[in-house]
């Protein structure tokens, strides 16, 4: 089985590889991409159902027991992340790419940070408590993120953008929580568990998939302005630089205990782009550049999740358990 550092940079590949397949079909082979690029809306129903069956619904009791963590982490994620993304996406050249870096930027991680902070040493309870209270806050969000920064040209999809996104989210979202709880009838907690590991590590694979029907079907577009997306790259490179040492000084100024500050370095440097192209993909349908700037970004948060591990490991800091942790908190 693959530590969180190992398929970090498998999944970093798995997407390469996608935008390179779907790129070279888009180019060689349109009719057969025209095709394939029929299939990412059903790809994209069934990443957002995966997506919610994994989610985590226990834990939340955790939340009582370490209020500061929790707090710390919410501010740093909701409210000073925002301040930090939006300047520095006045870099880029164009709108489009523009609102995609922000997407991404402005929706923390409810999936593979866990992982990290598991291999850094952290407080995994707490960081699983966080996931559904982030997920409900980052949905709740999104209307008001296209509608601050979409500009007035997306304002007749914002206006259209609920109703498509109650039928082709809100439905697959309740079928994968439904499975979820159904889930809970199995006799044998093993088998509960094996089964949710199984759907959450078949996850990069259905994105790569969504990435090559999305690359296969708009390459001509994404790929016209080759420097723009080099644009992109620099600017998501510097805004992981800064949440990194915004986290950095959040827990040194509040003085965290490790297993603490491993929890808020990583919610606040993992973004959670399978959620936010599944929902920019359904709401802005006719926007490849924004959904090729939240793929794009994906490519270096992976290796720089690996990056930042082995600096928290590396400061010579000893773990302590989780539950003593949480009472201390």
């Amino acid at each position: 089985m693959l530590s969180a550092g190992l398929r970090s940079w498998f999944t970093t590949g798995l997407l390469l590889a996608a935008i390179l397949a779907g790129s070279l079909l888009g180019g060689l082979a349109p009719d057969i991409a025209e095709s394939v690029a029929g299939f990412a809306d059903p790809l994209i129903l069934l990443l957002v159902g995966a997506l919610f069956f994994t989610l985590c619904l226990d834990g939340l009791s955790v939340l009582r027991r370490a209020p500061r963590t929790v707090l710390l982490a919410l501010g740093v994620n909701f409210l000073a992340i925002p301040l930090v993304a939006s300047p520095l996406t006045l870099l880029l050249p164009n709108e489009a790419l523009r609102l995609g870096v922000l997407l991404y930027c402005l929706a923390p991680c409810t999936d593979w940070f866990l992982g990290f902070i598991r291999l850094a040493g952290g407080d995994t309870v707490t960081g699983a408590a966080l996931i559904p209270v982030q997920m409900l806050l980052q949905l709740l969000l999104f209307p008001l993120w296209l509608a601050v920064f979409a500009g007035t040209q997306a304002e007749p999809t914002i206006t259209s953008a609920g109703a498509t996104l109650l039928t082709w989210f809100v439905l697959p979202a309740a079928i994968g929580l439904g499975l979820r709880l159904i889930l809970r009838l199995a006799p044998s907690a093993r088998l509960r568990s094996r089964i949710v590991d199984i759907v959450d590590r078949a996850i990069p694979a259905i994105i790569a998939a969504v990435i090559v029907a999305i690359f296969a079907g708009n390459v001509t577009t994404i790929l016209a302005n080759p420097t723009d997306f080099a644009w992109v790259l620099l600017v998501v490179f510097v805004f992981f630089i800064a949440t990194y040492l915004l986290g950095e000084g959040a827990a040194r100024l509040f003085r965290l205990r490790y297993e603490a500050h491993a929890v808020l370095t990583m919610t606040t440097s993992a973004r959670n782009a399978p959620l936010m192209l599944a929902l920019t993909t359904i709401a802005l349908p006719d926007q490849p550049l924004v959904h090729a700037a939240i793929i794009l970004g994906m490519l270096i948060e992976f290796p720089h999740l690996t990056v930042i591990t082995q600096l928290l490991r590396r400061g010579g800091k000893q773990s302590t358990p989780a539950s003593e942790y949480a009472m201390a908190s």
